[in-house]
């Protein structure tokens, strides 16, 4: 489970990314403060600090050079503050991304995916049995041999593993195919497409093993 510091001194910003995170599986620590935010990486392990640019002891950018200096976390910029030289400043001081407020919550979430996947500190292979996925080159393989998906099937096989041992509803899939792929995907077209994925991936589409049916609920990756 990766572990997400949240640095930002808006209390009620802070509750709301608390629990939109937690949903999605991560574990995680907040700091209201630059002091603060120290303490708990000189203690503590993090995958990933969420950081907001105007805390009541200072800004973030000189936390986010001395951060980066000192320990290898990844750093995602949160500010209100979207003009270029902003942009550019983060970014020059080692920010690995930069979101500007106000974000849509999935798309927060998936960028924080992303960035965790490009600095290594996600699994990067997946083995379920006799199938096989690689993130990093993107290649899906079932006893030994390549099976060739399309990208949104790929793209669902993806969101299955992140949240292995977890009930996605329709909803939630329809949600988060939506924000990767940028597409309409409606409630028919998912049920195509599972049906499909499952075809290439399962011994028995009929009896799957990889993603289940959760009848009233919604899918099960095990």
């Amino acid at each position: 489970m990766n572990r997400i510091l949240i640095v930002e001194d808006d209390k009620e910003i802070v509750a709301n990314l608390e629990i939109l995170l937690k949903e999605e599986g991560f574990s995680v620590a907040c700091a209201y403060s630059r002091e603060e935010a120290f303490l708990l990486t000189e203690k503590e392990t993090f995958d990933l600090i969420l950081l907001d640019l105007n805390l009541p002891d200072g800004n973030g950018y000189s936390f986010c050079s001395t951060i980066k200096k000192e320990r290898d976390i990844p750093v995602i910029m949160l500010t209100a503050m979207g003009d270029e030289p902003s942009i550019v400043t983060g970014f020059e001081l080692g920010a690995d991304d930069y979101v500007v407020k106000p974000f849509k919550p999935l798309e927060l979430v998936s960028r924080i995916k992303n960035v965790l996947r490009r600095c290594g500190k996600t699994q990067a292979v997946f083995q379920m049995e006799d199938l096989r996925v690689d993130t990093l080159k993107a290649v899906v393989s079932k006893n030994g041999q390549e099976i060739i998906l399309s990208a949104l099937e790929y793209r669902l096989l993806l969101i299955f593993l992140g949240h292995q041992g977890e009930v996605l509803s329709r909803k939630r899939l329809l949600d988060e195919i939506w924000d990767i792929a940028g597409d309409y995907v409606n409630d028919n077209t998912l049920t195509v497409y599972i049906k499909r994925l499952r075809e290439k991936i399962e011994d028995n589409p009929g009896e799957p093993q990889i993603i289940k049916t959760i009848r009233g609920l919604g899918y099960l990756c095990s």
